[in-house]
């Protein structure tokens, strides 16, 4: 069952921040494998569970290229270790912001702390792609999008052309 990523207008009253995961059973599978279909029907190479309506810390990523098999991550509960003073910069964009795309300064190299989809504990050292990823799906779980790292004049570019387009999209039908 795909979920359907949300489009998060980025409005700090939007936002929210994720719980931790504490029940690892077949469930919390079942939802990694929806986020799973989720993320590559979109496509992306990230998705966070908050994206699709569900406030807990648990996040996927697969950053194989397209002439190579699936490479799915799943990271619960991920917490940054350490964060190297070293930057890169990354042209990053989001399924919660579609058709936008800006280069975004992080760390270079970063450690992270999180569990498997079975609670088992592990350290990841991440750099280059991977750390951005990371990163920027962190972000999401602790209520920052992408466009927080970008200049005011950029992030208020954009923050009005979502909102425009949340007052031009015509209202969801209630059932019931």
């Amino acid at each position: 069952m795909s979920l359907r990523p949300l489009v998060i207008l980025p409005d700090p009253l939007l936002r929210q921040v994720s719980t931790p995961v504490e029940r690892f059973d077949a469930a919390l599978k079942r939802f990694s494998d929806d986020m799973f279909e989720t993320m590559y029907d979109a496509p992306g190479i990230g998705l966070a569970a908050i994206q699709v309506a569900e406030p807990i810390r648990m996040l996927v990523i697969d950053l194989s290229k397209e002439d190579e098999p699936n490479a799915p991550q799943i990271f619960i509960n991920p917490q940054i270790l350490t964060r190297s003073d070293e930057i890169n910069v990354h042209e990053e964009g989001c399924l919660s912001i579609p058709d936008y795309y800006a280069d975004v300064e992080r760390p270079a190299a970063i450690t992270v702390a999180y569990q498997d989809v079975e609670g088992n504990k592990h350290e990841i050292n991440a750099d280059g792609l991977l750390a951005t990823c990371l990163q920027h799906e962190i972000d999401h779980l602790d209520g920052v999008l992408f466009i927080d790292h970008i200049s005011k004049l950029k992030r208020d570019m954009v923050v009005r052309k979502f909102k425009k387009l949340a007052r031009d999209r015509p209202p969801a039908r209630m059932v019931g």
